[in-house]
């Protein structure tokens, strides 16, 4: 099955290209979708492409990876988002809409698509979400999507963060230390 290119109720998917820099670029510069992590905006279209290329390599890979998501009807950029397989055996569950699309489930919708995606490509590695706690919008995300929080504590990367995990299952001991 190839899962490179999938439409939702309201969304067409494709794998992330340098075809989306632009859109994506936007995006990531954005300081809105950054308000609970402001240190990710993105500073130039490299920083960008660097991540699309990064991207692009999972799906020659694992033949999954996140796709840039758009509108069916027009095609406006709705946002980032899918499953990334990592060095831990699990799939890193990511989501990032467009500040105008927030409050329309878009986000839900696209995790929706990428853990059945998952449950295709490898069931046997669990969906994982990594985030701050802060971010209610994001909880709220994975827990209507089915994941519990497994894990909380110290966020290595913000100073004073409070990083959860959530995931479809529970994670073994080994797991939960390598996602911290």
């Amino acid at each position: 099955m190839d899962l490179a290119s999938l439409t939702t109720e309201r969304l067409v998917l494709t794998a992330v290209s340098q075809d989306d820099l632009a859109d994506l670029h936007a995006l990531h510069a954005d300081p809105r979708v950054w308000r609970h992590l402001p240190s990710g905006v993105h500073t130039s279209a490299q920083q960008t492409s660097d991540e699309i290329t990064m991207y692009a390599a999972d799906w020659e890979r694992d033949a999954l990876g996140y796709w840039t998501a758009r509108r069916r009807d027009g095609g406006d950029l709705v946002g980032i988002g899918g499953v990334r397989l990592k060095p831990t055996a699990t799939w890193n569950l990511y989501y990032r809409v467009a500040a105008d699309h927030h409050g329309h489930g878009y986000a839900g919708e696209l995790v929706q698509a990428a853990m059945q995606a998952a449950a295709t490509v490898a069931p046997e590695a669990p969906v994982v979400a990594y985030l701050l706690e802060h971010n209610e919008a994001s909880r709220r995300t994975a827990e209507r999507a089915g994941l519990t929080q497994v894990w909380r504590g110290p966020d290595r990367d913000v100073p004073g963060g409070v990083r959860l995990v959530y995931a479809d299952r529970d994670l073994p001991l080994a797991t939960l230390e390598a996602l911290r």
